[in-house]
């Protein structure tokens, strides 16, 4: 999954595309490097960062889906967003095939079961749960919890995220990387996004620009534990990563 950011303010300044021919670039790009998925992004959710208005993420998000659905018109394409009435529209206006929600499926006062939850089990398409939880126990419960709620609400295709850089120290980030394998008992495919996160620069001691060799270390890790999606900025090098480790049967 090749990450598509729509944004001038996400935290690794090099994958910010905010022009129709950056975009129509990255795009074309991740689909040369033979990434499986395009995920756009039009609302960056780095640490401390101000969510933009909603209006203004759904005009990101149809420029960007007008471009890349144009120069790559048969790419899997995933949608990155919090907002149920974002999802609407990039399935409903332009057949996205994925909604990949950070905010874990959040609900507001008074309500039993999220609107995201109802919303893409509405639409049918395939949902990515990120858990927002600190170990892997409360990771695993949270897990439980919510596919049993999007299933009696219809839901079939469900992937999971552990969510690493989401509520998590730097220790804990590293002990659910290490305990990774556990949730392949809840029989899903897993989706990890470590690409140039901070647990990674922050303890190298560099910055995003420079964990391109970190996160490859890492992302093996998570492939032998278990991970079926890697999402990350630089595909093709997670592509030999991948190559590597199934091809030599190292899994």
């Amino acid at each position: 999954m090749g990450i598509l950011n729509v944004t001038p303010d996400s935290f690794y300044a090099s994958s910010r595309n905010t022009t129709e021919a950056k975009i129509a670039e990255s795009a074309l790009k991740i689909v040369s490097e033979h990434g499986d998925i395009i995920d756009i992004g039009a609302c960056s959710t780095r640490p401390h960062s101000t969510p933009v208005s909603e209006s203004e993420e759904a005009e990101r998000l149809r420029m960007a889906l007008t471009i890349v659905q144009r120069e790559t018109p048969d790419a899997t394409i995933s949608v990155d967003t919090f907002r149920p009435s974002i999802a609407r529209m990039a399935v409903e206006e332009f057949g996205v095939h994925i909604i990949n929600d950070v905010s874990g499926g959040e609900k507001t006062d008074g309500e039993d079961v999220t609107p995201m939850f109802r919303e893409v089990a509405r639409l049918g398409v395939p949902y990515v749960l990120i858990s927002h939880e600190s170990t892997i126990r409360d990771t695993l419960m949270f897990f439980a919890r919510s596919v049993a709620i999007l299933r009696d609400l219809g839901q079939k295709d469900v992937l999971l995220d552990p969510g690493f850089g989401f509520g998590k120290s730097m220790e804990q980030n590293y002990d659910l990387l290490r305990d990774m394998e556990k949730l392949r008992c809840l029989d899903l495919p897993l989706l990890v996004g470590l690409s140039r996160k901070s647990m990674i620069w922050k303890s190298l001691r560099v910055t995003p620009e420079k964990a391109l060799n970190g996160t490859t270390v890492l992302n093996v890790i998570a492939l032998i534990k278990g991970a079926s999606v890697l999402r990350v900025h630089d595909v093709r090098e997670a592509v030999e990563a991948v190559k590597l480790v199934s091809d030599h049967h190292l899994l």
